[in-house]
């Protein structure tokens, strides 16, 4: 039995959870299948003790590794793919997958990439500005009530990421640009955008969440988003010396009219 994820690579996110009693019994699931990295973003009353008590001795070495961050962004810029699950369809979340599928997908880029997978609060879930910082999204098939148990939803994720790793071959995967190259790209695309008046500068993160859907499902390379920096680093420039040309050209009129 060949496993094929890359356990190295793949990273839980609980993001604001409520209870600390959640982020150990989603360390057990984790344990459980082999997923060994944890990170917590802005816990609410974070005690250890009762980590501990629902993980377990047997998930104590997840515990102890337990990242902790207070900001969302900061947490995610070393990684190459983020995947969030969700309860809430329509709106901005457009592009969902089965778990099974994301799985699959997880597994062949984790060979080569960092991936995350974000669960949110028990009361909320992720928000829209959450979700805006995933290239893909998931959600788990319920019935009449969909919203799962966070640890709950956390072994499901897992088993089926574990499932899915369970396979002689594994497409190759290239390395994709990490959340802190993408962040930087889309500052600069706003950026310009905004400034050509291409998009309105009263709700440019309207306008951004198009863009972004279509970057997505490019899956963008380190290099890809490189080039596209350097775009924009050329119509910036582009655009300024069209400025100062034009400020320079007026004082030659000035000066030809006094003559």
């Amino acid at each position: 039995m060949t496993f094929a994820v890359n356990p190295d690579n793949l990273s839980i996110v609980m993001v604001r959870p409520r209870y600390s009693e959640n982020i150990g019994a989603a360390s057990r699931a984790m344990r459980n299948m082999g997923i060994k990295h944890l990170i917590v973003v802005s816990p609410e009353n974070y005690d250890i003790e009762k980590v501990r008590k629902l993980a377990t001795h047997a998930a104590s070495d997840v515990v102890e590794r337990i990242e902790i961050f207070e900001d969302l962004k900061a947490a995610l810029s070393p990684f190459n793919y983020v995947v969030g699950t969700t309860a809430r369809l329509g709106g901005e979340r457009l592009a969902i997958s089965s778990p099974s599928e994301m799985s699959r997908k997880i597994v062949e880029i984790s060979r080569n990439n960092r991936v995350a997978v974000l669960f949110g609060p028990e009361d909320r879930g992720l928000l829209n500005d959450d979700i805006r910082l995933c290239h893909e999204l998931v959600n788990i098939p319920a019935s009449d009530f969909s919203s799962l148990n966070v640890s709950q939803a956390v072994l499901i994720i897992c088993y089926e990421i574990l499932l899915a790793g369970i396979e002689d071959k594994v497409k190759f995967a290239p390395r994709l640009a990490s959340r802190f190259e993408l962040d930087g790209m889309y500052d600069n695309v706003k950026d310009i955008l905004v400034r050509i008046n291409y998009i309105n500068p009263e709700n440019p993160d309207y306008w951004m969440n198009k863009l972004r859907l279509f970057f997505t499902r490019m899956e963008l390379r380190a290099r890809e988003v490189s080039i596209i920096r350097g775009i924009c680093r050329q119509i910036d420039w582009y655009g300024k010396k069209c400025y100062k040309d034009g400020l320079a050209s007026g004082k030659k009129e000035i000066k030809k009219d006094k003559i």
